[in-house]
């Protein structure tokens, strides 16, 4: 102790002292150096019981405390230090040594160059996208210039290192690390969440509260939804939607229609139109007729009641519907007419005749009938032709139920049910009784059932019909037009030959009759009527009959080949 050193081995600051050869008293309870220790007495020295002179570190003062003058520290022994102080505090000349606690910071800390700019630190977020604050930072490290930290136990201080003692002033609050302890470069930034969610380590009882009323909101909107789709879909099915939907649509017009256009026309005569229903022993029929007096009187075709009888029955029903039941007042198969009566009804509209004879052709026409039991069914057409020569009938095969018309031709749809039924012009007067069609084969389709229209109707033209329904009513016959002969109706050549002997060898010129009287012979052929060319048997009856018994015909024949003309009066004949 000649120069107040110490005379045991010198310890060095990397070497841990052999144990059981310590030369100094540690303290009782060794304090570990912290980061934010105050201020103390560097130049505190103790006396040993040795009696050296040793530097002691005075009791930590209170963060809070004003600062002290420094104590008066013993002149001491000038000592060489053994190595440059380090102005950065690096290891192994700096401290803390390895003896000190270790840093509160564990990633490791960068240590830049003298004087290099460090970038400022990265803020981050808290996990759920929300800038987390700076973290604290921790007070700048003591200057070597401080006192050096408490050894621990068993371990011997360093030399002490004389240094110039300056005031060191107390901080009001912890200062703030340097700017590049902040700087982490092994920290990579943290990207904010897609969907930020709560922080770690939110109340769990607290969320579960949540979920559940989240659940039971959930369930009650979908029980809500539900009653409410229900009484929509309940309301759609009834009502057919949300909105009623109206289609625009043009009034009800009040007006009627022009009496000369198919509906005036057909709304004039359909009052006068009815339908007959006619059931006999073997056979029944449907039929039209029209109303022709205010008495009850119809007119209708013959084989529409021929299925009756004797002793058959006839409904007649009208365009309103009410029935009544018809008989037959009197029929002729030669004109294929008949004329029904029906009783106790009132209110009958008769329909207006007209006069075959204007007709032209091309002329509009309207059809009205029962075609297949349909009644109060309307057609229209044209006149196609006129002064058409038919024949119909003939089941009997004696030739007493063939009727012979000179008829008017239309296009007007007829068809089975339409017989009987008026044919009107446009003013609703009727111009024929439709009676006959020409059927595509012969009058009945391939299934067996009747032939429908191809557009070839006939019928009988009114000014016919008028003269024979007066007599139908008037005597219950009608009378036909003759000239006394007896026709070749075998005959093809062109014209109407008449026979060299009659039938049961009666003469072929009835003697005394209006061809006997005019000088019709035997075996001439007659070829006109009134200027118009014959071609057959069947058209001279039908010309013939076209006309009322007592008129005056002109008729052009050959005999022998000549030429001849001559002038007769019609003679009357009782029909069938």
């Amino acid at each position: 102790m000649e120069d107040g050193k110490s005379t045991g081995p010198k310890a060095k600051w990397w070497s841990r002292p052999t144990p059981g050869r310590t030369t100094r008293t540690a303290p009782d309870e060794p304090s570990p150096v912290e980061d934010t220790a105050p201020a103390a007495d560097p130049t505190a020295t103790a006396v040993a019981d040795d009696g050296e002179s040793r530097t002691t570190a005075p009791e930590a003062q209170p963060v809070d405390a004003l600062p002290r003058p420094p104590a008066a520290v013993p002149p001491a022994r000038p000592m060489t230090p053994l190595h440059e102080p380090d102005q950065y505090s690096t290891p192994p000349y700096g401290g803390p040594g390895p003896w000190a606690p270790a840093p509160p910071v564990q990633r490791p800390v960068p240590t830049p160059a003298h004087g290099t700019p460090v970038p400022p630190p990265y803020a981050g977020t808290n996990g759920a996208g929300i800038p987390a604050p700076p973290a604290p930072t921790a007070p700048a490290p003591t200057p070597p210039s401080a006192a050096p930290a408490q050894p621990a136990a068993g371990f011997a201080p360093p030399p002490h290192v004389p240094q110039p003692q300056q005031p060191q002033p107390q901080p009001q609050s912890p200062a703030p690390s340097a700017q590049w302890l902040q700087y982490d470069p092994w920290g990579a930034p943290r990207q904010p969440l897609t969907n930020p969610g709560p922080p770690l380590g939110a109340e769990t009882g607290r969320r579960k509260s949540r979920r559940g009323s989240l659940f039971i909101g959930a369930v009650l909107l979908a029980l809500v939804a539900g009653g409410i789709g229900g009484g929509i879909g309940a309301y759609i099915e009834r009502n057919g939607g949300l909105t009623r939907v109206e289609l625009p649509q043009t009034g009800r017009s009040t007006g009627g229609r022009a009496p000369d256009s198919v509906a005036g026309i057909a709304a004039s005569a359909l009052p006068s139109v009815v339908t007959l229903h006619v059931t006999g022993a073997t056979e029944s029929g449907t039929g039209t007729g029209f109303v022709l007096d205010r008495s009850g009187h119809i007119l209708t075709n013959n084989h529409v009641v021929a299925p009756a009888g004797r002793a058959g029955e006839i409904t007649v029903t009208f365009s309103g519907g009410e029935t009544a039941r018809g008989e037959v007042v009197g029929k002729d198969s030669g004109y294929d007419l008949a004329v029904v009566k029906v009783t106790g009804v009132s209110g009958l509209k008769p329909l207006p005749l007209g006069n075959s004879d204007n007709v032209q052709v091309g002329d509009p026409v309207v059809a009205i009938g029962a075609p297949f039991d349909l009644s109060n069914t309307v057609t229209s057409g044209i006149i196609s032709a006129k002064d058409r020569p038919i024949t119909a009938g003939g089941e009997k095969g004696d030739g007493s139920d063939i009727s012979y018309v000179d008829a008017l031709q239309t296009d007007a749809p007829i068809n089975p049910g339409n017989s009987g039924g008026p044919l009107v012009d446009t003013d609703a007067h009727v111009i024929g009784i439709n009676s006959a069609i020409r059927a595509a084969d012969s009058g009945a389709s391939e299934e067996g059932g009747q032939a429908g229209s191809i557009g070839l109707g006939f019928a009988i033209p009114i000014n016919q019909g008028k003269r024979v329904a007066e007599e139908l009513i008037n005597t219950g016959k009608a009378t036909h037009p003759v000239i006394g002969v007896t026709l070749d109706m075998k005959y093809t050549g062109d014209g109407a030959r008449v026979e060299s002997k009659g039938a049961a060898g009666k003469p072929a010129v009835t003697p005394g009759g209006p061809g006997a009287k005019a000088g019709i012979r035997p075996g001439d052929v007659i070829t006109e009527v009134d200027g118009r060319r014959v071609h057959s048997g069947e058209e001279l009856i039908v010309k013939i009959r076209a006309h009322r018994p007592g008129d005056r015909l002109d008729l052009a024949l050959t005999r022998g080949g000549k030429d001849l003309s001559i002038s007769l009066t019609l003679g009357s004949a009782s029909g069938t």
